[in-house]
């Protein structure tokens, strides 16, 4: 039931996306990554856990991580103006374009599928995880909008990072989890430094935010982090 609710989440966030609401897609993003979390919880504490529920929980990330944000930056794409050099004489390719984000949603599937027979990704993550991916692209386009429908040069930088993100997705870069064996700092150091660095940059950019009345600001801190997360697993993966 959980996980289906996971599943709805992810439709409706769909639903937002492609009616040019970004913010309320972000939402039901969050809150199917908040089932997401619980599913797996409450599996382990009742002791239920099966394949059907290991099948159904690929299939409702894929929507909530995969298909919506891919909507998301469809329809982002869809309102971006295009530099002349990739426009040029051929004018459909502003129509052609939005569809690449779609990629996003295929190698969100690839991920998740080999996430599930990857005996090494106990303890840690092999590739950028879906909900981590999901989050960059939906504090990027709520936090960032006006900054990105202003300028032209944006639109290429948003393609590029398309096929960028769904690399990650599936390279073989050892990424940490917030997962912890035990409380202690000692082992967890990693772990407790990215946690409070994430609580400085959410609070700094809902500060920033309502500070300057530019609430969309708010939502920006999330794609920072996530950037800071593969960063930082890059740089700390052991040789």
């Amino acid at each position: 039931m959980i996980t289906c609710c996971n599943l709805i989440s992810g439709c409706v966030a769909i639903v937002f996306a492609l009616r040019l609401d970004p913010q309320m897609a972000l939402l039901f993003i969050i809150l199917g990554a908040l089932f997401d979390f619980f599913d797996g919880m409450s599996a382990r504490l009742l002791g239920v856990s099966s394949e059907i529920g290991k099948e159904l929980d690929s299939l409702a990330d894929d929507v909530t991580f995969g298909v919506a944000p891919a909507s998301m930056i469809f329809a982002e794409l869809s309102v971006l103006e295009y530099p002349e050099f990739i426009i040029g004489s051929m004018p459909w390719v502003v129509t052609a374009v939005p569809y690449i984000a779609f990629l996003v949603a295929a190698f969100s599937a690839v991920r998740l599928a080999k996430f599930n027979l990857d005996t090494r990704q106990t303890t840690s993550f092999i590739g950028l995880p879906t909900p981590a991916n999901a989050l960059f692209w939906g504090s990027l386009i709520v936090g960032f909008a006006p900054l990105l429908e202003q300028y032209r040069w944006f639109t290429p930088l948003v393609i590029i990072g398309i096929f960028i993100s769904c690399w990650l997705l599936v390279a073989e870069i050892p990424m940490f989890a917030l997962k912890f064996k035990h409380w202690g700092f000692r082992g967890n150091e990693l772990k407790y430094g990215f946690i409070i660095f994430s609580a400085v940059v959410l609070v700094a950019s809902i500060a920033a935010g309502a500070v300057t009345r530019q609430y969309h600001l708010c939502w920006s801190g999330f794609s920072i982090i996530i950037v800071a997360y593969v960063l930082i697993s890059i740089f700390t993966q052991k040789k």
